[in-house]
Protein backbone atom coordinates (compact mmCIF):
# COMPACT_ATOMS: atom_id res chain seq x y z
CA UNK A 1 0.00 0.00 0.00
CA UNK A 2 1.55 3.43 -1.04
CA UNK A 3 2.48 5.46 1.98
CA UNK A 4 0.17 8.99 1.80
CA UNK A 5 1.65 12.02 1.50
CA UNK A 6 0.04 15.43 3.36
CA UNK A 7 -1.19 17.46 0.72
CA UNK A 8 -0.66 20.92 3.49
CA UNK A 9 2.90 18.65 4.32
CA UNK A 10 5.40 22.06 4.70
CA UNK A 11 4.37 23.87 7.98
CA UNK A 12 4.86 27.48 8.35
CA UNK A 13 4.22 30.43 10.51
CA UNK A 14 3.45 34.03 8.45
CA UNK A 15 4.49 37.57 9.45
CA UNK A 16 1.27 39.73 8.52
CA UNK A 17 1.76 42.76 10.65
CA UNK A 18 0.83 44.92 7.76
CA UNK A 19 0.47 42.71 4.57
CA UNK A 20 -2.91 42.99 3.46
CA UNK A 21 -5.66 39.91 3.12
CA UNK A 22 -8.89 39.93 1.49
CA UNK A 23 -11.39 38.09 3.42
CA UNK A 24 -14.47 36.94 1.27
CA UNK A 25 -17.61 36.64 3.33
CA UNK A 26 -19.37 39.00 5.77
CA UNK A 27 -20.48 36.04 8.02
CA UNK A 28 -19.64 34.38 11.21
CA UNK A 29 -17.31 32.73 10.15
CA UNK A 30 -16.03 35.65 7.87
CA UNK A 31 -15.41 37.54 10.86
CA UNK A 32 -13.71 34.95 12.67
CA UNK A 33 -10.92 34.38 9.81
CA UNK A 34 -10.55 38.34 9.64
CA UNK A 35 -10.59 38.45 13.34
CA UNK A 36 -7.08 36.24 13.70
CA UNK A 37 -6.14 38.27 10.67
CA UNK A 38 -6.38 41.19 12.62
CA UNK A 39 -4.54 39.83 15.72
CA UNK A 40 -1.86 38.66 13.49
CA UNK A 41 -1.38 42.71 12.39
CA UNK A 42 -2.97 42.23 8.81
CA UNK A 43 -4.46 44.49 6.76
CA UNK A 44 -7.92 43.02 6.24
CA UNK A 45 -10.12 43.98 2.97
CA UNK A 46 -13.33 42.46 4.02
CA UNK A 47 -15.63 41.96 1.10
CA UNK A 48 -19.75 41.01 1.75
CA UNK A 49 -22.74 41.05 -0.64
CA UNK A 50 -23.87 40.75 3.30
CA UNK A 51 -22.28 42.20 6.29
CA UNK A 52 -23.91 40.77 9.49
CA UNK A 53 -23.86 42.22 12.89
CA UNK A 54 -20.80 39.72 13.84
CA UNK A 55 -18.19 41.99 11.67
CA UNK A 56 -16.57 44.31 14.06
CA UNK A 57 -16.05 46.98 10.83
CA UNK A 58 -14.80 49.86 13.19
CA UNK A 59 -11.90 47.47 14.59
CA UNK A 60 -11.25 46.46 10.81
CA UNK A 61 -11.11 50.14 9.21
CA UNK A 62 -9.06 51.19 12.74
CA UNK A 63 -6.64 48.49 11.60
CA UNK A 64 -6.00 50.16 7.83
CA UNK A 65 -8.71 48.29 6.18
CA UNK A 66 -11.63 48.38 4.80
CA UNK A 67 -15.31 46.93 4.05
CA UNK A 68 -16.91 46.32 1.10
CA UNK A 69 -21.13 46.06 0.65
CA UNK A 70 -20.25 43.59 -2.52
CA UNK A 71 -20.47 40.57 -3.99
CA UNK A 72 -17.01 39.46 -5.05
CA UNK A 73 -15.64 40.79 -7.94
CA UNK A 74 -12.29 40.31 -9.51
CA UNK A 75 -10.72 43.99 -8.55
CA UNK A 76 -10.65 43.05 -4.87
CA UNK A 77 -8.20 41.31 -5.64
CA UNK A 78 -6.17 44.24 -6.50
CA UNK A 79 -3.19 44.42 -3.69
CA UNK A 80 -3.62 41.42 -1.92
CA UNK A 81 -0.67 38.93 -0.76
CA UNK A 82 -3.48 36.45 0.52
CA UNK A 83 -7.25 35.62 0.01
CA UNK A 84 -9.94 33.79 2.95
CA UNK A 85 -12.38 33.22 0.98
CA UNK A 86 -15.92 32.26 3.60
CA UNK A 87 -19.13 32.41 1.99
CA UNK A 88 -20.69 29.23 2.32
CA UNK A 89 -21.46 28.56 -1.01
CA UNK A 90 -18.93 26.03 -2.77
CA UNK A 91 -18.96 27.07 -6.37
CA UNK A 92 -18.50 30.88 -4.96
CA UNK A 93 -15.43 29.96 -2.81
CA UNK A 94 -13.82 27.75 -5.90
CA UNK A 95 -14.01 30.28 -8.48
CA UNK A 96 -12.89 32.88 -5.79
CA UNK A 97 -9.72 30.46 -5.27
CA UNK A 98 -9.33 30.46 -9.34
CA UNK A 99 -9.50 33.45 -9.44
CA UNK A 100 -6.75 34.67 -7.25
CA UNK A 101 -4.79 31.38 -8.44
CA UNK A 102 -4.58 33.07 -11.70
CA UNK A 103 -3.02 36.47 -10.29
CA UNK A 104 -0.69 34.02 -8.10
CA UNK A 105 -2.01 34.60 -4.73
CA UNK A 106 -2.81 32.13 -2.25
CA UNK A 107 -5.85 31.30 -1.13
CA UNK A 108 -7.74 30.00 1.77
CA UNK A 109 -11.59 28.03 1.38
CA UNK A 110 -13.02 27.37 4.57
CA UNK A 111 -13.58 24.27 4.74
CA UNK A 112 -12.45 23.22 1.25
CA UNK A 113 -9.19 22.01 1.51
CA UNK A 114 -8.95 21.16 -2.43
CA UNK A 115 -9.48 24.77 -3.07
CA UNK A 116 -6.40 26.00 -0.69
CA UNK A 117 -2.96 26.44 -1.50
CA UNK A 118 -2.61 26.80 2.29
CA UNK A 119 -5.08 25.73 5.55
CA UNK A 120 -5.14 27.40 8.45
CA UNK A 121 -4.17 25.15 11.77
CA UNK A 122 -5.93 24.75 15.18
CA UNK A 123 -3.78 27.08 17.67
CA UNK A 124 -3.02 27.89 20.72
CA UNK A 125 -0.39 30.28 22.51
CA UNK A 126 1.16 30.69 26.14
CA UNK A 127 3.37 33.73 25.27
CA UNK A 128 6.24 33.28 23.11
CA UNK A 129 4.88 29.45 22.63
CA UNK A 130 2.11 28.65 19.44
CA UNK A 131 1.27 25.11 19.30
CA UNK A 132 -0.67 24.66 15.73
CA UNK A 133 -2.16 21.49 14.80
CA UNK A 134 -3.30 20.03 11.80
CA UNK A 135 -5.18 17.22 10.22
CA UNK A 136 -4.21 17.82 6.83
CA UNK A 137 -7.74 19.20 6.00
CA UNK A 138 -9.38 15.92 7.37
CA UNK A 139 -11.10 16.58 10.40
CA UNK A 140 -10.96 20.11 11.91
CA UNK A 141 -12.95 18.83 14.47
CA UNK A 142 -9.86 16.18 15.62
CA UNK A 143 -7.45 19.37 14.98
CA UNK A 144 -9.49 21.29 17.60
CA UNK A 145 -9.17 18.18 20.12
CA UNK A 146 -5.74 17.83 19.64
CA UNK A 147 -5.05 21.75 20.43
CA UNK A 148 -7.18 21.59 23.27
CA UNK A 149 -5.13 18.81 24.79
CA UNK A 150 -2.41 20.49 24.25
CA UNK A 151 -3.20 24.01 25.45
CA UNK A 152 -3.41 21.99 28.86
CA UNK A 153 0.30 22.03 29.30
CA UNK A 154 0.79 25.71 27.87
CA UNK A 155 0.26 27.08 31.15
CA UNK A 156 1.90 30.10 32.25
CA UNK A 157 5.28 28.32 33.24
CA UNK A 158 6.00 27.32 29.02
CA UNK A 159 5.64 30.95 28.21
CA UNK A 160 8.07 31.85 31.22
CA UNK A 161 10.66 29.21 30.01
CA UNK A 162 10.38 30.93 26.50
CA UNK A 163 10.97 34.32 27.30
CA UNK A 164 14.23 32.81 29.43
CA UNK A 165 15.70 31.26 26.88
CA UNK A 166 15.70 34.25 24.68
CA UNK A 167 17.33 36.07 26.52
CA UNK A 168 19.84 33.22 27.06
CA UNK A 169 20.01 32.52 23.64
CA UNK A 170 20.19 36.38 22.96
CA UNK A 171 23.87 36.66 25.37
CA UNK A 172 25.06 34.02 23.91
CA UNK A 173 24.87 35.75 20.58
CA UNK A 174 25.80 39.01 21.81
CA UNK A 175 29.34 37.89 22.88
CA UNK A 176 29.81 36.31 19.72
CA UNK A 177 29.21 32.78 19.94
CA UNK A 178 26.58 30.30 18.01
CA UNK A 179 23.47 29.10 20.00
CA UNK A 180 23.28 26.14 17.34
CA UNK A 181 26.02 24.23 19.01
CA UNK A 182 24.20 24.23 22.64
CA UNK A 183 22.79 21.22 23.63
CA UNK A 184 20.43 22.93 25.50
CA UNK A 185 18.45 19.56 26.84
CA UNK A 186 19.75 20.03 29.99
CA UNK A 187 19.07 23.29 30.34
CA UNK A 188 15.12 22.22 29.43
CA UNK A 189 14.86 19.68 32.23
CA UNK A 190 16.08 22.36 35.12
CA UNK A 191 13.75 24.55 33.72
CA UNK A 192 10.72 22.53 34.02
CA UNK A 193 11.76 20.76 36.62
CA UNK A 194 11.95 24.60 38.08
CA UNK A 195 7.69 24.63 36.94
CA UNK A 196 6.66 21.47 37.97
CA UNK A 197 4.53 23.30 40.02
CA UNK A 198 2.31 24.25 36.61
CA UNK A 199 3.33 22.08 34.53
CA UNK A 200 2.44 18.35 36.49
CA UNK A 201 3.68 15.43 34.59
CA UNK A 202 5.46 17.47 31.81
CA UNK A 203 9.53 16.91 31.09
CA UNK A 204 11.61 17.56 28.56
CA UNK A 205 12.53 14.54 26.37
Amino acid sequence: MKAHRSRFSYPVFLNLDGIPVLVVGGGRIGWRKAEGLLDAGAIVRLVGADISEHVDVDRIVDAGGEVITASFDDCHLERQRLVVTATGNLETDAAISDAARARSIWTNAADQPVDCEFILPAITRAGRVTAAISTDGASPALAGFVRDRVAEILAAGVAEIADTLAAERAAVQAAGGSTEDIDWRPRLDELFAKHADVLPGVASR
